[in-house]
């Protein structure tokens, strides 16, 4: 499906490298047909060596040779990148933005003409190629330029299509701040550990190895959370006593509070970008 378009990554930070590594590495694109541009010439040397795609400082070249075009710059920048870029940008392109926190309607009313445009909210796991990414589509995007959506994010983990835009934000609260959850409460079972007697190393391992464990069993099994949780507590055990003293200090709440606080502050954040693209108009 990608093997023959021509994609152009803008911004190749951490993200954007992640991204073209996934393509690489999956198989999914041919290196020959990837540019991808940077304002660093050491890093686009080394993007260059170490992938064997073409590179370039000038990012209406790369948008010009391109069919995809994949926005992966920060969001202070997304505004200056897309008006630098837009006078090549018809809707014989599909444009796709990472930007976190940015709207598809402030890119819309930042490029004001008809565009096939996508928005996707992927997560620091991409390095790993673990990213659940999820992918939202402006009225003028196809369903095959959501398929290539698909295809091309799968390459970096997993991803789904959204079809209600104004979840966006629910997402990014969610599956987009989620790590950060889970880096907390491995780091604080670590510290469990290392309280009980183990040493930090081993701690670390066994938190992170066991977190990992259990995404693993819910992905494969398909069980629900409950069900499994009740395969690990036996009456009268360590486990229920273990779950008790959580559910005494309010885990579940705390957890959906951190949710709920962050996908407010994603609507914030938007709302505070759709007024400086405004501005910039």
């Amino acid at each position: 499906m990608l093997k023959n378009k021509k994609i152009a990554i803008i911004g190749t930070g951490n993200m954007g490298e992640a991204l073209l590594s996934g393509l690489i590495s999956s198989g999914s694109s041919d290196p020959k047909n990837i540019i991808c541009t940077d304002v660093r010439e050491n890093k686009l040397k080394s993007i260059q060596e170490k992938y064997g795609v073409h590179t370039t400082a000038d990012n209406v070249k790369a948008v010009e040779a391109s069919e995809i075009i994949i926005y992966a710059v920060k969001p202070q920048i997304i505004a200056s990148v897309l008006k630098e870029t837009a006078s090549c940008l018809d809707m014989s392109k599909l444009i796709i933005s990472i930007a976190a926190g940015v709207p598809l309607v402030a890119i819309e009313s930042c490029l004001n003409k008809e565009l096939r445009l996508i928005r996707v909210m992927p997560n620091i796991a991409a390095f790993v190629k673990e990213s659940a990414s999820v992918i939202a589509a402006g009225g003028k995007a196809t369903q095959e330029d959501i398929k290539l959506s698909l295809a091309i994010f799968d390459s970096m983990g997993k991803s789904i299509f959204l079809k209600e835009n104004i979840l966006m934000d629910a997402i990014t609260g969610l599956s987009g701040s989620g790590p950060a959850y889970i880096f907390l409460i491995v780091d604080a079972m670590a510290d469990a550990g290392v309280k009980v007697g183990l040493s930090r190393e081993d701690a670390l391992f066994l938190s992170s190895q066991t977190v990992l464990g259990a995404a693993k069993l819910l992905i494969e099994t398909k069980e629900h959370p409950g069900r499994l949780k009740d395969m690990v507590t036996s009456p009268g055990g360590t486990a229920i006593a273990g779950i008790h003293t959580l559910e005494k200090g309010g885990l579940r709440t705390t957890l959906m509070n951190a949710v709920e606080a962050a996908t407010k502050r994603s609507q914030e954040l938007g709302e505070i970008m759709i007024k400086n693209f405004s501005n910039e108009q």
